[in-house]
């Protein structure tokens, strides 16, 4: 009975007052439990409540407290790679099987671009026409045209590939044309990055127990200073993504490990790099011996130096491997041997291959391009494929922009891509309202039609 005579209820739970900011809120209700008799449960009256947590405990001294595992960013899967069916010396038999393995061993999306109905009939021979896409390109840089056939033939494979890239339907070029033509094609279509003076060719040395990347291998000949500081600058993001290194090591090729070594390019670079303010891990001076050696990760060059270096290595590992071969096979009991180590050679075989790595890879241009052996067959082209893609899932093209910011000194911004050779860079469409952009219909079938001609001036 209450005071005023009336039955006695059940008290109801009334909601929760709202306390004083410094307050805990209170926590959810649960499922009643023991404590309901006593009236401080959900069957006696007011909700519980609840206590703060116990603080944690202060790790030990000279112990580190553990961290949290970091977050992976989600992966991108990157645009379809355009294929040049037309370039090199076994297209497009070759270089069509490539792609078809690469599509089925490493998942790699492609389009392979050509004409249309050589390519249909190369498919059907595979047994997977209709499962890649087409676009059709009725003209080819032959092999022994140079960088002025980019000029005579605006309708070539390369050219439309490139146009692809512009228009976002694509994240990479693959060919195995000439070097020249597909540098100069590449060049005119793609443009260079903002603040890059001039763009590079890296190539994978079989070094243990990682590969060593070389650039410049052949792409610019003549440079400044500032040019090879750039050219580190592209061999680390380079390196970051084909080896997997946070702050890969980076020599420059000399003719002497001392700073004083060397001609006033060399010197003068060395310098510059040894300064250690352009985030790149410089280790001094690298001669000759020390390409294959593995000591750094990256070696820089000028593109003549470069070229020779490489061609010296790619001649003495062939000049080993006919010894090698020679003696193995002189006497029958040379011959039982290597069968008792066929395994062992054949890794070796396999890690001095080229076609092990794909090509060189044209760097500092709005676009990714692999550049393939001109006598490339189809393991080399699928070796490649499947670089291209790895390097598009990387976003080498943004690694490759920041770390060029950082190169971007007082000194080094005098010169931009466009005031420096006379190109401009890239612009999106968006940005130039006055032209007039073509559209490209939507793929029918295994083609996708591309007649429209580039935009005037690319």
């Amino acid at each position: 009975m209450t005071g005023t005579g009336e039955p006695s209820r059940p008290v109801t739970p009334r909601p929760a007052e709202p306390g004083p900011p410094e307050r805990a809120p209170a926590a959810p209700r649960t499922a009643p439990s023991s404590t309901g008799p006593s009236g401080t449960g959900p069957s006696g009256g007011a909700p519980p409540r609840t206590s703060p947590a116990p603080p944690r405990p202060a790790p030990p001294p000279g112990s580190t407290a553990p961290r949290p595992a970091p977050r992976r960013p989600a992966t991108v899967r990157p645009l379809p790679i355009a294929v040049d069916t037309m370039g090199g010396d076994h297209a497009p038999e070759e270089i069509i099987a490539g792609a078809v393995a690469a599509v089925r061993e490493h998942g790699v999306r492609l389009v392979l671009v050509g004409r249309a109905a050589r390519i249909r009939r190369e498919l059907d021979l595979h047994g997977v026409l209709g499962t890649i896409p087409i676009v059709n390109a009725d003209e080819a840089l032959d092999m022994g045209e140079g960088a002025l056939a980019s000029w005579r033939k605006p309708r070539s494979s390369i050219a439309i590939a490139c146009h692809l890239i512009k228009q976002g339907r694509a994240s990479a070029l693959v060919s195995a044309g000439s070097t020249a033509g597909v540098v100069a094609t590449s060049r005119l279509r793609l443009k260079g990055q903002q603040g890059v003076m001039r763009p590079a060719i890296a190539v994978a040395l079989p070094t243990r127990p990682r590969p060593t990347i070389l650039l410049d291998a052949g792409a610019t000949a003549d440079v400044k200073p500032e040019g090879l500081v750039q050219f580190a600058a592209l061999g680390t993001a380079y390196a970051q993504i084909l080896l997997g290194v946070d702050r890969p090591s980076v020599g420059l090729l000399n003719i002497g490990a001392e700073a004083g070594k060397g001609n006033k390019l060399t010197k003068r670079a060395h310098e510059l790099l040894a300064t250690g303010s352009h985030g790149i891990e410089f280790a001094g001076n690298v001669e000759g011996h020390d390409l294959l050696s593995g000591r750094v990760d990256v070696v820089v060059a000028d593109g003549f130096t470069g070229n020779v270096a490489l061609k010296a290595v790619e001649g003495t590992v062939a000049t080993a491997f006919a010894e090698i071969r020679d003696a193995m096979t002189s006497t029958p009991a040379a011959r039982m041997g290597a069968l008792l180590q066929r395994r062992r050679l054949q890794d070796l075989r396999d890690r001095l291959d080229p076609d092990t790595y794909g090509g060189g890879v044209l760097l500092g241009l709005n676009g990714t391009v692999v550049i393939a052996h001109g006598a490339s067959r189809a393991r080399a082209i699928t070796s490649a494929c499947d670089l291209a893609h790895r390097l598009a899932a990387g976003r080498i093209v943004e690694r490759i922009r920041e770390q060029v910011a950082a190169t971007r000194t007082s000194r080094f911004g005098r010169w931009t891509h466009g005031e420096r050779d006379g190109d401009r860079p890239a612009d999106k469409p968006a940005d130039r309202p006055g032209e007039k952009v073509p559209e490209v219909p939507s793929p029918a079938a295994d083609t996708v039609p591309d007649r429209t001609e580039p935009p005037a001036g690319h």
